[in-house]
């Protein structure tokens, strides 16, 4: 038997969870069949004490995946030699690139959380730098351009310039996540955004794929209400939407702009269904039709606590958003991805069947029906297995580690990390497969 058909998952009929209005007697017909993890990279898995760039931090971590229409690419952290790397992988998975390449090429300064996205032969990968500049935070915020399909490239180049701590994503004074940050590729414009440990949410802009950019714009955020997990997404119009969410708020809401120059700055924001629920992690994108999609992490009573993953659209970008519904089940979850095609929307996100231990696997759900409804929870065959230990994301979990094509096919990237044993980075094909039309 192949691999393929031993890991069908979501065969046949689907009795769907109802989401934002739709009809409760309708089914999400579909199925989504996963291959066999595939193991990328492996490393010790040794965190010691922090010590700034001279840390023992024997590990690999932070993937972050894009699709192509050949194949897809990973990027991920070596925090033994404290670099990011790039591989390239043909559809089954098999890898493309004699060795991985070194995109980075910092050997004495972390290099964290890279984002990749590819446009053609340009590959672009953005990541955190842990530069130690004068500030209390370090953390600067670098980009490097391939022209070559990911085989080489250019020099980095610092679009931060700081001592503010970028790519620090604030919950309070005494936690963040690194990785804050967010990259958007698309008919030769480049955007990154990056969120400050003093609070400041700022983004650049290049008009030349990515050669050179302007100035830093602040879109919002300051110490008294930092700003965290910027997440960016363009739809049909060219209008490119900035999602994030705030820090030291118990009660904090996802905030939403848009802008047509991004170098010129966003719109006001606006607030997404403000509650009492603690909001975070926001993931969002834009299909081809305007909808705007949303999924974030949604808490009682601060972040984390009794979380679950919540998802709502905009049908037409007006700013009307159907009433968020959770789409997680009963474990506790965070840390939502969403990719969405025509009428397919998947997210996945942090699988907690322990509420007080590290994630274990990967979660997730479908609709094949623009986010009417979406499939029940379950979990990515081969990402919780015991033996390799809890999800990876020592640095922190906002990562873009999803990806979804087209033509159906789907690409997850996926850490793990067993104390003292193994880390590893996994990538994780899958393919779509729709109900046939009457």
């Amino acid at each position: 038997m192949n691999k393929w058909s031993t890991l069908l998952l979501l065969a046949g009929a689907l009795t769907a969870t109802v989401a934002c209005g739709g009809d409760p007697g309708q089914e999400a017909v579909a199925e989504l069949r996963w291959s066999e993890p595939v193991q990328v990279v492996s490393g010790r898995a040794y965190r010691g004490p922090w010590q700034m760039n001279d840390s023992d931090f024997l590990f690999v971590d932070d993937p972050a995946v894009a699709l192509s229409g050949d194949g897809s690419f990973l990027a991920w952290a070596d925090n033994a030699d404290q670099n990011v790397y790039l591989q390239r992988f043909d559809p089954v998975g098999a890898p493309q690139l004699d060795q991985p390449v070194n995109v980075s090429r910092s050997g004495d300064i972390f290099s964290w959380l890279p984002r990749v996205f590819v446009d053609g032969e340009i590959v672009i990968v953005a990541w955190q730098e842990i530069l130690f500049t004068g500030g209390s935070h370090g953390g600067e915020i670098l980009v490097a351009r391939s022209e070559d399909g990911g085989r080489t490239f250019a020099d980095p180049v610092n679009l931060s310039q700081t001592t503010a701590g970028a790519g620090k994503g604030r919950l309070n004074r005494q936690r963040w996540d690194n990785g804050s940050l967010d990259l958007l590729v698309h008919a030769g414009h480049v955007v990154v955004a990056w969120t400050e440990y003093e609070g400041a949410l700022r983004v650049a802009t290049s008009t030349d794929g990515g050669q050179r950019f302007t100035e830093p714009v602040k879109v919002a955020g300051d110490d008294a209400s930092p700003t965290r997990a910027p997440v960016l997404a363009v739809g049909p119009d060219e209008r490119i939407w900035l999602a994030w969410t705030v820090g030291d708020d118990a009660a904090a809401d996802i905030h939403l702009a848009c802008t047509d120059e991004p170098g010129s700055g966003f719109s006001n924001a606006r607030r997404i269904h403000p509650s009492r629920a603690h909001a975070d992690s926001p993931a969002l994108t834009v299909t081809a039709d305007g909808t705007v999609h949303l999924a974030w992490t949604a808490s009682d009573g601060g972040p984390f606590r009794n979380s679950r993953i919540v998802y709502t659209h905009d049908a037409d970008g007006s700013g009307s958003f159907a009433e968020p519904a959770v789409i997680s089940g009963e474990t506790m979850s965070a840390y939502p991805q969403l990719v969405a095609v025509g009428d397919r929307v998947l997210v996945s996100w942090e699988h907690l069947p322990d509420r007080d231990a590290r994630p274990r696997g990967i979660a997730y759900a479908m609709s094949g029906d623009g986010g009417l409804n979406f499939s029940h929870p379950t979990v990515v065959p081969g990402t919780a297995r015991e033996e390799y230990g809890f999800n990876g994301g020592n640095q922190g979990l906002l990562m873009r580690k999803l990806a979804l094509a087209e033509d159906g096919r789907v690409a997850l990237g996926h850490a793990t990390f067993r104390e003292r044993r193994t880390s590893a980075i996994w990538l994780v094909n899958g393919q779509w497969h729709s109900p046939p039309e009457d």
